[in-house]
């Protein structure tokens, strides 16, 4: 059986997207179905490829009890949208970078989320927010997967 290949997106792939690779994966490890899913991130730049993920994201994630161990930064490439099923961007400015750069349409994670959520997940790089975008990453990724799980059947 195929899996259901996810890619999150955010812009240097060291605070957002792996903050949500991470909490999404943890999320179908719970519900025993990391068997079913492959789950990745990526940057639309380069600045950042083979890092590990931003400190502060590394320690939100710790403080959560989830996993990022392992993670370096990759940028997103033109064959990610044959090889993954959704791409979910974090923010508007990385659904245009992927429109300009890959001419692909791609969703915000923050239009899975419940109403009165903001559509776009704030970057922690420069405010240091770690603590609201993992609540706005979490709220999105529960509201993804729901609709995952319905529109693949599972």
């Amino acid at each position: 059986m195929k899996k259901i290949a996810v890619m999150f997106v955010c812009t240097g792939n060291i605070c957002r997207s792996p903050m949500a690779e991470a909490v999404i994966r943890k999320m179908v490890t719970d519900k025993g179905l990391s068997d079913k899913f492959l789950i990745a991130s990526s940057g639309t730049g380069r600045w950042h490829v083979g890092e590990p993920p931003h400190v502060g994201t590394r320690l939100i994630l710790s403080e959560n009890k989830i996993e990022v161990s392992g993670k370096r930064a990759q940028q997103l490439k033109s064959q990610d949208f044959q090889d993954y099923d959704y791409v979910i961007a974090m923010d508007q400015e990385n659904v245009e970078d992927v429109q300009y750069y890959f001419k692909q349409k791609v969703r915000r994670l923050m239009e899975f989320a419940p109403p009165g959520y903001p559509l776009d997940v704030p970057d922690p790089y420069y405010e240091h927010n770690f603590e609201e975008v993992f609540k706005l990453v979490n709220a999105g990724c529960e509201g993804l997967l729901t609709y995952i799980l319905e529109h693949e059947g599972l």
